[in-house]
């Protein structure tokens, strides 16, 4: 094995560790929820505190010089760091705290801003989807591959909406009224980014798009989709970076008339920056 990727394997090791370590906090704590707000619309509770901070203790007990990106916290290192974590401890605040079985935990680790290693964690239904680079995609260590739409007609289709409710989710809106016109079979919306990537990485979903979203809600799931055969861009059809806002991901098939559609512009919406 090329000693880069056996490096990387160990990143992804502590990265599942400390995903099934926050998993267990975050079972622990559902029957207790205890939330806060902070923005509007945009929950946070005990559990997404709890499990970070377990996160956090499991990665700088292995690697304490590393930078860490992590939604809860003020850890905001630069993308381009030549160790960073970006973490997401709860993905899915929002369905957790109305007790809607539908979260994870995602965890990737970065080098000079590319995404080498990386794990979404559901805990409910012990799922963890893994990827490295170069080493394929995996569900509970059973390699996975994006599905074999040809077309939208044949596809189901995930999305998201930001908490901002104006152009955003106007402009979301748009697009899936375009994606029924085009014949797609079926719309989705679960409120877990990082579990929709998973769910196209393993072909559950043939394509996902969304307009405004965080580097963690996507930062393992865009490895792990491409390690499945997929491919990652943003809204634009531009690279997938760690710095991109908007995502659309396919199995790599669709993906031009994908795009050709969720890329779609209207002078009437607000502006998406």
């Amino acid at each position: 094995m090329n000693p880069s990727f056996k490096k990387h394997k160990r990143h992804l090791q502590i990265a599942e560790e400390a995903a099934r370590e926050a998993g267990n906090t975050v079972l622990s704590l559902q029957k207790n929820i205890t939330i806060s707000e902070k923005a509007t619309n945009n929950l946070v509770t005990e559990a997404d505190l709890a499990a970070q901070e377990k996160i956090i203790g499991v990665i700088q007990e292995h690697f304490p010089e590393h930078g860490i990106i992590a939604e809860e916290d003020d850890l905001r290192a630069r993308s381009d760091t030549p160790n960073l974590w970006i973490i997401d401890p709860l993905d899915g605040t929002n369905n957790f705290a109305h007790n809607i079985p539908h979260f994870c935990i995602s965890i990737a680790y970065a080098s000079n801003g590319q995404v080498m290693a990386g794990t979404v964690y559901d805990p409910l239904r012990n799922e963890l989807f893994s990827a490295t680079r170069e080493q394929g995609a995996f569900l509970n260590e059973t390699p996975i591959r994006v599905s074999e739409a040809r077309s939208l007609r044949e596809s189901i289709v995930a999305t998201g909406f930001y908490y901002e409710r104006g152009g955003i989710m106007r402009r979301t809106l748009n697009s899936i009224e375009h994606l029924f016109d085009a014949g797609v079979q079926g719309i989705r919306r679960y409120g877990s980014a990082a579990l929709d990537l998973c769910w196209v990485a393993c072909g559950l979903f043939d394509a996902y798009f969304e307009y405004k979203i965080s580097t963690w809600d996507f930062a393992a799931g865009m490895l792990i989709v491409e390690e499945a055969g997929g491919k990652c861009s943003d809204h634009r059809g531009e690279a997938l970076g760690l710095n991109s806002s908007g995502v659309a991901v396919s199995n790599g098939i669709i993906h031009k008339e994908f795009l050709n559609i969720v890329g779609w512009a209207d002078s009437s919406t607000d502006s998406l920056d």
